[in-house]
């Protein structure tokens, strides 16, 4: 009987996930003692009934590298530790259901699980594997917010996507005299907004790390005005709050899930309005558009390399461990480190530093 090794994508899609598994399935395929099984939907292909998991085989993954999202799908809802059950009364609570996930995969004969996923991925990672189950951690997020590696892959990708949608607004911008405003995306960290807005040539960059104060955007925008530039680009990650402020969350019924940043742009363009702004305002909200699509060279490259280090951790036996991307080499971290701190940018880092050396107004 061949060894059975499970793989999960979870948390948000991410381009480069298909890359993973890919590269997963052809280094095993040089170990013919083992099968590949993906969990449909993240670990809720175990929980469910019946438990949904498909073949991976080379043939199954072949040129999926190009292709964004995962073939195994994804969600951010439910798992062992934080099952959803609908009440009689129409409410929701969530159980924990970690020990019938070990019996379960103990039923498949299922002996190492590789879990591809962000922070909160990693975490039931870690609480798996505190429960003994054979696991290893693929770090993958847009955010770039995991602190154990440089980056994660689909990050890159999110930062082209947002730079290429800060050059088209730069030319509308321009042409109409107009303040345009791109919220992007980047949970608690301002990873995606700094780096787009450094490449795309944004007056304004606002991080969740650096909470602004509004007269010091007024400030640098009249600036601009008087040397004649009646047009400014503003970005803004989805977690940047003013000073004394709070985040913006989009209102939702969704009692089992995280809540949603939104709207951090659309305040920030109705502070502007009443702080005295003169010049027309337009706001954008970039969204999903920066998880979606192809990886790009960078993110199928790393993604490739994570996903053959994870199988090999597996023939190593080295659970309880995530890969990690130490420049130039990739490394193994205990999962448990991986997680212990957010990945914030560091408001007195070299990439601060060059935004204000190239003029961007940080709101500080």
């Amino acid at each position: 009987m061949k060894k059975r090794l499970l793989i999960a994508t979870g948390g948000g899609d991410c381009p480069g996930l298909n890359a993973v598994i890919r590269a997963i399935v052809k280094r095993a395929q040089q170990e013919p003692e083992w099968e590949i099984l993906g969990s449909i939907d993240a670990f809720n292909g175990i929980l469910m009934d019946p438990i949904h998991l498909v073949e991976l085989t080379p043939e199954k993954v072949a040129g999926i590298h190009v292709q964004g999202g995962t073939i195994i799908g994804t969600t951010n809802q439910g798992g062992p530790f934080s099952w959803p059950v609908k009440n009689p009364d129409g409410s929701w609570t969530v159980i924990d259901r970690s020990a019938d996930f070990m019996e379960r995969i103990r039923n498949e004969n299922i002996e190492a699980i590789i879990n591809i996923g962000g922070d909160g991925s990693q975490r039931i990672s870690q609480g798996l594997f505190e429960l003994g189950c054979h696991i290893i951690g693929v770090p993958k997020t847009i955010d770039n917010d995991l602190s154990a590696t440089d980056f994660t892959f689909g990050f890159q990708t999110a930062v082209d996507i947002a730079t290429d949608a800060v050059d088209k607004l730069v030319t509308t911008a321009a042409s109409h005299h107009r303040i345009l405003i791109l919220e992007v995306m980047g949970r608690y960290a301002g990873w995606i907004a700094l780096h787009a807005s450094i490449a795309g040539g944004a007056e304004v960059c606002l991080i969740p790390e650096i909470d602004y104060d509004i007269n010091s955007v007024m400030e640098a925008l009249k600036r601009r005005t008087a040397s004649g530039k009646e047009f400014a680009n503003i970005v803004i990650a989805e977690g940047a709050k003013p000073k004394g402020g709070s985040l913006s969350y989009l209102e939702e019924d969704n009692p089992c899930g995280a809540k949603r940043l939104y709207g951090a742009g659309l305040r920030l363009e109705q502070e502007l309005k009443d702080a005295g702004c003169e010049i027309e305002i337009r706001t954008a909200i970039l969204g999903h558009l920066q998880r979606g699509g192809r990886p790009n060279a960078f993110d199928r490259i790393l993604a490739s390399q994570f996903g053959v280090k994870a199988f090999e951790l597996v023939l190593q036996e080295k659970w309880g461990y995530m890969v990690s991307y130490r420049h130039p080499n990739i490394v193994a971290v205990p999962i448990i480190d991986a997680i212990k701190e957010y990945n914030y940018v560091s408001p007195d880092s070299d990439l601060v530093n060059t935004a204000r050396g190239l003029g961007i107004c940080l709101g500080d």
